[in-house]
């Protein structure tokens, strides 16, 4: 198939790769120029990538960045051929996604929410999970792609559910990490060995995938980004807005937002999300050990 991908991140770029290593003919652009793909095209606006393109496929910061890169002065929207699918796997606003594909409906094409989970790692390893909300044949009609970048798909209903599936499961990762981050600051606190605790962790009902994947990052004292802070903390405020829209209250994730408020004006916003571990950390005047230690 015909793909321009616009916006190459931690994410992105392998995206965008195992495309192209599936046979599919790319083009790319990036927000920052410099950024390349071996054996993709590089397009100078989202405008010239999405040229004759069946499928533009966005993967940007935010909901304004995904309004700009298509509807913008120099977006695709400009270039869409009746009958493109936009796949928008950046995580923005549910609400703003239905407004989005209503305005590519005016231009005969169609819309997709598709944010992923996975992290670098599964973009990497073309491995990612997508979530998708969307018109069934649309979505059909993607699967090629899907496959080349991941190793499955839920398809979660009309379009914008992706996105609000998405939210609630992010939701859910800051609240656990946070919860395993709280409850080692406090371990290490009392003297109990941060080791065996986490083995405790791993072998009772308090185990979870968020915990089995940071763990390792966090006893080895690495908070390079996998998902940068600035990022899940886009997140949770986007869960947030919807929250509020929806007339639903999430008090947890109201306290959990103040942390990576105070972890962003400590200078972590470019580090894992895991670095709000280094805040709790000051408050308590403990560190963490683990294998580094």
């Amino acid at each position: 198939m015909r793909v321009a991908f616009l916006g190459l991140g931690i994410m992105g770029q392998s995206m965008a790769s195992n495309l192209v290593k599936a046979g599919h003919e790319v083009t790319v652009w990036n927000r920052t120029p410099g950024k390349l793909v071996e054996g993709a095209a590089v397009a100078p606006t989202p405008a010239a990538a999405a040229q004759e393109a069946e499928v533009v496929w966005l993967c940007v910061s935010d909901t304004d960045a995904v309004e700009e890169v298509v509807f913008g002065k120099e977006g695709a929207e400009s270039s869409l051929a009746a009958g493109a699918i936009i796949a928008d796997s950046s995580t923005i606003s549910p609400s703003a996604t239905v407004r989005f594909a209503e305005r590519a409906a005016a231009k005969g094409a169609a819309w997709v929410d598709a944010p992923m989970t996975g992290s670098k790692v599964g973009a990497r390893d073309g491995t990612l999970v997508f979530i998708v909300g969307g018109a069934e044949q649309n979505i059909e009609r993607l699967k090629p792609l899907f496959a080349a970048m991941g190793k499955k798909i839920f398809c979660m209903g009309d379009t914008g559910k992706g996105q609000a599936t998405k939210l609630a499961m992010n939701l859910q990762i800051a609240m656990i990490y946070e919860g395993f981050a709280e409850a080692l600051t406090l371990a290490t606190k009392l003297g109990v060995d941060t080791q065996q605790f986490v083995s405790l962790i791993e072998a009772t009902m308090v185990r979870s995938g968020v915990v089995e994947y940071k763990a390792p990052f966090i006893l080895q004292r690495d908070f390079t980004p996998n998902f940068p802070l600035r990022l899940m903390h886009k997140d949770i405020r986007l869960t947030l807005e919807a929250a509020r829209e929806a007339r639903v209250k999430l008090p947890g994730l109201e306290t959990v937002e103040e942390v990576y408020e105070m972890a962003t004006e400590d200078g972590h916003k470019d580090l894992d999300y895991a670095a709000t571990l280094t805040l709790l950390e000051k408050w308590a005047g403990v560190q963490v050990k683990g294998n580094a230690a």
